[in-house]
């Protein structure tokens, strides 16, 4: 599975809330502000233009930019490092403030159900569209994962 499947997987409805939560100021602390703007094609990166420029950067998704899909992950994920570093504290992989060994043997770590206790713990703590990006996106890239969690809503 691509990246660019991951997002469309989760639909252009989590991917609109994942444009709206990515932190200007983080972008500019981690150096990737520059960057992204050039990546993005926009002469100016502010939550306006993020949120006007949104249907574009979903059509480069769904035309499968790989590089670009790869960029945007970057962006959500530094936006959200505190969501990280929980996230990787809880199921124990080493990290270093949610930066981890991209050699990693993931097998100790992410055994059978993780993503449904990792959803579970941080449901009611970070907003649902980030954390399942970050659970499919983490599967992804230490599984190279198939298939896309999503969990079932539970009815009362």
């Amino acid at each position: 599975m691509q990246l660019c499947e991951v997002f469309q997987a989760l639909g252009e409805d989590i991917f609109r809330q994942l444009v709206r939560g990515i932190s200007i100021g983080k972008l500019k602390t981690y150096q990737v502000y520059e960057r992204f703007k050039l990546r993005a094609r926009m002469t100016k990166l502010n939550s306006e233009s993020l949120r006007k420029t949104e249907p574009r950067l979903w059509a480069r998704i769904t035309a499968g930019e790989e590089d670009f899909a790869a960029d945007l992950a970057q962006v959500f994920l530094l936006s959200h490092l505190p969501m990280i570093v929980d996230v990787l504290n809880f199921l124990q992989i080493p990290n270093e403030e949610g930066f981890f060994d991209k050699d990693l043997k993931p097998d100790q770590y992410l055994t059978e159900g993780w993503q449904e206790r990792v959803y579970n713990e941080f449901a009611e703590k970070y907003q649902r569209e980030i954390l399942l990006f970050y659970i499919n996106h983490l599967d992804w890239e230490l599984t190279k994962a198939e298939k896309i969690f999503m969990p079932v809503p539970q009815h009362a």
